[in-house]
């Protein structure tokens, strides 16, 4: 059974489509036909395919809903229901769970003001509603704080904003927050970023400590130094403030690049805990607070600008393997803003879309979408081990498989925003129409990365939109597809 009909239309990178790689400048940039009329933020990838993304300084969202050919370029907006009154926070920690609710919490400047609160709420993307979350006990704030999902499934937040080495782990049943008491942190979480490793521990760049990295390990609930990482990456830019960070992400090898606030990068070897310093940025740029996202080809989009908080943004792409930056187009407005005053979130499609974060018109209506031509190893691909052949819509199903949640959290920012993307969709094109319908996913059994022969399993449900009849289904992640199946849909 081919899969190039899927894939041409699923994925803009073409990815299984046998194309050969092209050079980073025939990468492009595509605005969005419906530019929003309001000022974006954060975005981040709901288990159905949708777009939820935050409007700046309110307690709004708005939905993006790709076409049924799953152009996002081509998408519509909906407004979705408004956090809990008074819960209009800038900078936040936020992630999709397993169940395929998004948890929000903290904040910095709630309203644009100066403080950093301590509350938050969940949302139910099926209910469409917000329910307000209690902050831990004796959280007076959480503001910008660092917070990753273990691959248990549990939300894991250290408090920010201010030097603290206080530690959370969420219970979304009941919405209550359990203190990692003794945790052995180094310094405080202010101004850091977490990233998940294969074998489950998070790891994190000190910001107040030197050229020290630490490693949280999941079983012992404690931190330990995963060593120097030679070059100093943290920067405050003479600002007076705690050191700045930039993203940290994963790499199908199991790598993880420490992009700095000052001009150096490290990368970090989970396999052997060895860290080796990276290339300098071009003209002494650097990514003090910055957007990056993992492309299908394991290339990195990032967005540098020089001098802490300073200059005019450009865009390179990280090459995998070969570990350099080279050029990338702009976006209409890339050169206007700052890496700090700016977002990214992988799609479905292997596309990055790019979303201002300034608060200012008219660069906030510049939302673009990059489009890479580069390659897919296919031993990246998830890959279905079982699945039913007939399906009905608004039935929950099962399906199993390896390597359904990828080898990275797809996106990253640090500790003002998080985005990740690592969970399987399931996309299903039917084979008439070659509309191409998400299945809403939730229920995974692990949020673990590279999880390699492990068969691992998630819940779907097929939309009452999906068209009847002979279909493919893939699971689709971080924008690679696995082989179809072919499904029949009643």
């Amino acid at each position: 059974m081919k899969i190039r009909t899927l894939a041409i239309a699923l994925l803009s990178l073409m990815a299984w489509s046998g194309i050969a790689s092209a050079q980073i400048p025939a990468a492009s940039w595509t605005k969005l036909t419906n530019e929003p009329t309001w000022l974006t933020d954060t975005a981040l990838l709901l288990t159905d395919g949708t777009v939820m993304v935050h409007q700046y300084n309110s307690g709004a969202w708005w939905r993006l809903t790709p076409t049924k050919t799953a152009s996002y370029a081509a998408g519509t907006w909906t407004q979705l229901a408004s956090m809990p009154s008074g819960y209009a926070p800038l900078y936040f920690a936020s992630a999709v769970l397993p169940d395929g609710r998004v948890l929000v919490e903290g904040g910095e400047y709630n309203n644009l003001v100066g403080d950093d609160t301590n509350l938050g709420a969940i949302y139910d993307p099926v209910a469409n509603t917000w329910t307000k979350v209690n902050p831990p006990a004796g959280w007076t704030y959480i503001g910008d704080s660092p917070a990753v999902v273990l691959p248990d499934g549990t939300f894991m937040m250290g408090q920010g904003a201010q030097p603290s080495t206080r530690q959370v782990l969420f219970d979304a049943t009941t919405l209550t927050w359990t203190a990692v008491s003794n945790n052995g942190k180094a310094d405080g979480f202010s101004e850091e970023g977490f990233a998940l490793l294969p074998d489950g521990h998070v790891l994190t760049v000190d910001t107040e400590d030197g050229t020290n990295s630490e490693s949280f390990d999941p079983s012992t609930l404690k931190w330990t130094s995963a060593g120097s990482t030679i070059v100093s990456l943290p920067n405050s830019g003479g600002l007076g403030i705690v050191p700045e960070m930039g993203p940290l992400l994963q790499r199908p090898d199991g790598s993880v690049v420490a992009f700095g606030a000052t001009t150096s990068t490290s990368i970090y070897d989970s396999s052997t805990g060895i860290w080796t310093p990276g290339p300098d940025y071009p003209n002494s740029d650097d990514m003090a607070d910055a957007p990056a996202s993992i492309l299908p080809d394991g290339n990195i989009l990032v967005y540098t600008s020089p001098g802490v908080f300073n200059g005019s943004g450009s865009f390179y792409e990280f090459t995998y393997p070969g570990n350099k930056f080279v050029a990338a187009p702009s976006t209409a407005s890339g050169a206007a803003l700052q890496s700090w005053q700016a977002r990214q979130l992988l799609l479905p499609t292997g596309q990055v879309m790019w979303l201002p974060a300034s608060g200012t018109q008219p660069t906030e209506h510049d939302v673009e979408l990059y489009t890479s031509p580069g390659k897919v190893n296919a031993a990246w691909a998830p890959a279905i081990t079982s699945v039913p052949s007939s399906i009905t819509r608004g039935t929950t199903y099962t399906i199993s498989g390896t390597q359904l949640n990828g080898f990275s959290a797809g996106s990253a920012y640090g500790d003002d925003a998080q985005m990740a993307t690592s969970f399987p969709l399931v996309a299903i094109e039917n084979k008439s129409t070659k509309h191409i319908f998400f299945g809403r996913t939730t229920n995974f059994s692990t949020m673990g990365i590279a999880t390699g022969s492990t068969v691992e399993s998630a819940n779907f449900v097929i939309p009452a939109s999906a068209e009847s009849g002979p279909s493919l289904l893939v699971v689709v992640t971080n924008g690679i597809l696995s082989k179809p199946k072919a499904v029949t849909i009643n």
